[in-house]
Order: C-alpha cells, then structure tokens, then sequence
C-alpha cells in the first residue's frame, strides 16, 4: 500500500502555492498526498483562484477543504489584528482537521505551515510523524528561530534601528523585522510558533544549500536553537510553480521586445501602493526611457479588511496625465495579475522589480533575473537584506521604509540595472544562481537528495516499535 502524507498549508495564496509544488514531489516519489485547506472565512478571489488552478493542474493530488467550526460564543472579542485572527483561525480548525485525519484509511505523516503550529497537537493525539514545510528562506528560518532566544522577553518595537546579530545571517536593522512584530499580541504568537517548531521530526525548506551556505550551516549545526536539540532540516528548493497561462495579452506584447530589455513589476498578491506613489513609480519608468511591464492593483481604501478583493484598478484615474499614451511603444501597464512565471521566463524580461516574497524571490532567481528589491509586508524586509547583504542577487530601492520611493530612485535604479556596469555584474551572479538551482534540483543534487535523505527518515519514523 501506498504511503501517505497530508500536507496543510494553513491560509493565504503564498502558503498555499509552494506547498501544492511539495504535493507534486511526494508524488513524483509514490506517494498517495491530500492537501487540506481551509475556507478563508472571507471572500477572496485570489485564493481561491489559486485554489481552483491547483486542483485543475493536479488532479493526482486529493484536495479537502475542512468545514468551519461554529464560532465560540463564549470566546474573547475578535481580534482586530489580521495576524492574530489567523492564529486564532487555525487554532480553531483542529477538531476538524482531527474529525478528517481520523476518517481517512492511513496517513503516514503530516507536514504543517508554519503558521498552523497548533496542529501538531492534533499530530500528537494520532501518534503520527510531523513535519513543517518552511516555505520562506533558510536565513529567515535561521534568524526566526533564535528569535526567541535573542529578544528574551524584551520588544522588538523597543529595539528601534539597533542592529541585531543571529548565528548563518548577515546583521540587519530591528526595525527590518515584520512590523506585525511591533504588536504584543502577535509577537507572542509568532514567538511561540518558532518555540513549538524544533519539537516537530524535522523541517522542510524552499530553498537550496548553495544559495544560503552560512544559514544551512548554522541550521545543521544547531546554534539557532539554543540549548535545545534542532530537527533535521532539509533544503529541497527551489520549487516554484512552472505556470501554464500561455495566452495572456502580456506575453504576446513581450514577444514583440528585444532580448533582455523589459523591466517586470510586480509586488505579489497584497503588494497595493497609495496613489502618489504609483505616480511616482509612472514617473520614474516614463524618464528611464526603458521598456517595462507593469501590475498594478488598486490602491486599498480606509475601509480594507484582510482577505477583502480590490476591485480592477481604473488606470486612467491612477496613472499620471498622459502617461499611458507617451510609453505605450516601450511599456505595458497589467490590471491587478499577471502570469508571472511565464512572463519572468520570458526571453525579453531583464531584470524584475519584487516585494521580495520568498516565492517570487525564488521565481526571480530560477529565472536569472537581477532583483529590484522593495519589500513591503511581512518578512520581505528581512528578506530584502539576505538577496542584497547575503546573496547578493539584487539591489534595494532606497526609500521603500519612508512615506514614498521617489521617482528618481525608480528611474535610477531601473537605468542602472539595465544599462550600467554594475547591472551587469549583477546579471553575471544571478546566472550563476539559476544555474546552481537547476543543478540542485537534478537527480544527485543538494535538493534531490535532502528529499531522498527525507523519505528515509521518514521511513524510520513511521516504523512501528516493537
């Protein structure tokens, strides 16, 4: 009989897309996988769009969507932050995730986001092996799990700008931790998470050795979890989506372009900008004189809640006066969504402007193309330090802490990456990275065989005693 795995990805569609790639390398080894996900209480079409793609492109794999729980009447009051409220959430659905386990003939394994941390209380009651899949990069694994350690009870709203040291990661400022950090509510649930997660059999990550030699070391060595045994840890990345629209109206236009000569911007799937700055950036891109696709998504209002759809942007109103006319033989502006793996792949893209999301990060890479880094949320700041300071794959958009990026700086930056010396040595690293992910991921790569080394291990848990 086939072996087993569950696979819960937690919610949001950047948890959600990496480990549908995890799915299909179970799969590729024989294994029988079902990835359970939750309803996202809210209406979000990028979700479940994504959760509608995933399902149309593999139908091997079996996808359950848990049913809501009634909500506690005799709870606190809803939490007013969206971190808190997905903590909350995921708490919440182990019941149901339990009711599921227990229906199913075998499961051999369950491999977690790290946000559903609360579901190895649900692996623990059923004796099963428990995995996390860590769908961001080692160094923030590594960074994030000496957290607990490094604050030891103090603040990180009171560290400011000081610079903090962590064992397989360059320095970086305080204040590039996740902002949701300055809340005392979040930081104790996110410090709890990083707590919980060396007591699992081991983790996963995206991500591969040659990329973030220090922070694998220090991971496999054990100093980011002091006085504590560190699980296994096996990088078995990049995996990145391989796409599938191939008819989109932007692709059409990139074959029209010269090799290597289009600047792509793009800043995920919660990346929105107020007003004046995306006429800063319009600005910035009209007097670079270089070629550039770029998605837009409307601005968010006063009222915007986590999960809420933007509605379609109405780029006449957004864009400055005359913009669309005088670059529209050198530019094309996308309304909220591109397909970004095709159009990172495409031969005309040269370099790519990103928030610095892990998954986008790693899209970038596989496609060589020089970073344009201008993190916004989450742990894009953090990131934003290891792709510039550690790997040095890409530059930061200088401005992107401060009210604004001046269109100066987009102008800039986007002149030199494309047309300077120095954007050229950066083009040169980031071949090199494409290349050493392809080579990882080959049969008797540094990731082919951390999965190997995986399945065996997870062999050994699943054995019974006797």
């Amino acid at each position: 009989m086939k072996k087993s795995v569950v696979l819960y990805p937690g919610v949001g569609v950047g948890h959600l897309v990496p480990m549908v790639e995890v799915a299909k390398l179970f799969l590729k080894h024989g294994l029988a996988v079902t990835v359970v996900l939750i309803d996202p209480q809210v209406e979000s079409t990028d979700f479940s769009s994504a959760v509608a793609r995933a399902r149309a492109s593999n139908p091997s794999v079996a996808f359950h969507v848990l049913p809501t729980p009634p909500a506690d009447s005799n709870s606190d009051t809803a939490p007013t932050n969206p971190v808190v409220q997905i903590f909350r959430l995921l708490k919440s659905m182990n019941a149901p995730l339990l009711d599921f386990l227990r229906s199913l003939p075998s499961v051999d394994a369950l491999v977690l986001d790290m946000f559903c941390v609360d579901a190895q209380d649900v692996a623990a009651e059923l004796k099963l092996p428990v995995y996390y899949f860590y769908a961001s990069a080692a160094a923030d694994l590594a960074l994030f799990l000496n957290l607990p350690s490094m604050l030891a009870g103090s603040k990180v709203k009171e560290l400011g700008d000081s610079i903090i040291t962590s064992p397989g990661v360059p320095p970086l400022k305080a204040s590039d931790l996740p902002e949701v950090t300055h809340n005392d509510e979040v930081l104790k649930a996110i410090l709890g998470m990083f707590d919980r997660m060396p007591d699992s059999n081991g983790i996963l990550i995206n991500s591969f050795e040659s990329l973030e030699t220090r922070a694998v070391r220090a991971l496999e060595d054990g100093l980011c979890v002091p006085g504590r045994a560190t699980p296994p840890v096996y990088c078995i990345g990049p995996l990145v989506s391989g796409g599938g629209d191939q008819e989109h109206e932007c692709l059409r236009w990139l074959d029209a372009q010269p090799d290597q000569s289009v600047v792509f911007l793009s800043f995920g799937s919660m990346g929105t900008f107020s007003v004046q700055q995306l006429q800063e950036i319009a600005n910035g891109l009209g007097k670079s004189g270089e070629r550039f696709l770029w998605v837009v998504r409307s601005p968010r209002n006063p009222d915007y809640k986590y999960g809420d759809s933007l509605p379609e942007p109405d780029l006449d109103a957004l864009m400055p006066e005359g913009f669309l006319e005088r670059t529209k033989d050198r530019g094309l502006v996308i309304k909220s969504w591109a397909p970004q793996v095709e159009v990172l792949r495409h031969r005309a893209t040269g370099a790519f402007m990103t928030h610095c999301g892990w998954n986008s990060t790693l899209e970038g890479i596989t496609a060589g193309l020089p970073l344009l880094c201008w993190p916004l949320y989450a742990e894009q700041k953090v990131n934003k330090v290891h792709i510039v300071e550690g790997m040095k794959l890409g530059v930061e958009m200088r401005g992107y802490n401060e009210e604004v990026v001046k269109a100066e700086e987009v102008e800039e930056k986007v002149r030199w990456v494309m047309a300077s010396e120095g954007g050229k040595a950066l083009r040169e690293r980031v071949a090199a990275a494409k290349d050493a992910a392809a080579e990882a991921l080959k049969e008797g790569g540094s990731s082919h065989l951390a999965f190997v080394q995986f399945l065996n291990d997870l062999d050994i848990s699943i054995a019974p005693t006797v």
